[in-house]
């Protein structure tokens, strides 16, 4: 969300997402609010710090550090104070591991932990404990809700294309075995004990990974997908019971700007829908409206009504589906 201000960012969630809100994250605070520095805070007893603006493994905590568990512990107070009588479904997202191994260097070089395969064990199993540790956490602050955990991965395609870059920039970091990485997700799935879905806001989405990591839903940006192959698998998850969260609302589109219609906004889904041939009753059920990728760049304006049209192409998704059948 844009912003620095949680209560105010919490309050907007709120009131536009009543069925599925989430805890926002705002990274126009700066270094620590930002997706690596975020979940980096939440490691346990695997230091990290700043080093030219780039996170990297420490021998002890760094200011920087200290700084992102601060952010998110006020976080944490302002969801307590605006919802901690809530009830019902409520997310929380952190950093997946395979990019929290790409954009952490190692301590002694400049190289991505991606590169050292027993430092990335050591991370993956932190962040497995730290993750876990968080969902208690918001549990505790509102007792009522079921959490939802999204795992960001949007370098995942490229740690298992084996082209996140090296140091220097004029190598690449070899590609991850498709076996290591799903156990590694499946690590920080399981440890978190509750609802775990996905998140990779990049092409070449790994839909059967993701499945076979034990994920119970994926969130992907609809103008990424690519052709048949893609689409097949994606379908496979859909007749597997998996749940679908696509970003299909432009979230820098104006709030001055005209807004699209509910049929605008959910065209691309329905006609992608009736391509793959699954029952209209399974979009319904399965398939959550969201943004394309995140609203940090937004207006304050701008997202919430991003965040409005989302709820309302959603609200009308059935009926759209039945008209535009083939």
């Amino acid at each position: 969300m844009p912003g620095t201000d949680p209560a105010e960012a919490i309050a907007v969630v709120l009131g536009e997402l009543p069925d599925l809100p989430h805890l926002p994250e705002l990274p126009g605070r700066g270094v620590g609010a930002d997706l690596t520095g975020r979940t980096a805070s939440l490691l346990l007893d695997m230091p990290v710090d700043t080093a030219a603006g780039r996170w990297k493994l420490a021998g002890r905590p760094g200011r920087d550090q200290r700084r992102a568990a601060g952010l998110l512990s006020t976080d944490l107070d302002a969801l307590y104070e605006a919802a901690s009588d809530w009830s019902g479904p409520f997310k929380v997202q952190v950093c997946g591991p395979w990019t929290l191994g790409a954009t952490i260097e190692l301590s002694r070089s400049q190289n991505p932990t991606l590169a050292d395969p027993g430092a990335m064990a050591d991370l993956i199993a932190s962040l497995a404990e730290g993750v876990a540790a968080h969902v208690r956490e918001v549990r505790s602050r509102v007792p009522g809700a079921v959490v939802l955990l999204q795992i960001d991965e949007p370098a995942l395609p490229a740690v298992l294309a084996g082209s996140v870059p090296t140091a220097s920039g004029l190598n690449r970091v070899g590609a991850v075995d498709t076996t290591v990485t799903v156990e590694g997700l499946r690590s920080v799935l399981d440890a978190a004990a509750t609802f775990g879905l996905v998140h990779c806001c990049a092409p070449d989405v790994p839909f059967r990974l993701i499945r076979d990591a034990g994920a119970q839903a994926v969130a992907f940006d609809l103008s990424l997908l690519g052709g048949e192959p893609e689409q097949d698998a994606l379908a496979e998850l859909v007749e597997a019971g998996l749940g679908v969260l696509a970003g299909v609302v432009d979230p820098q589109r104006p709030a001055r700007a005209a807004p699209y219609s509910p049929r605008e906004t959910t065209s691309g889904l329905t006609a992608l829908w009736h391509r793959m041939g699954i029952p209209p009753a399974m979009l319904d059920r399965q398939v959550v409206i969201t943004p394309a990728c995140g609203l940090a760049g937004a207006t304050p304006a701008g997202a919430a009504a991003a965040l409005a049209r989302c709820r309302e192409a959603a609200r009308l998704l059935p009926e759209l589906l039945e008209e535009t059948a083939p």
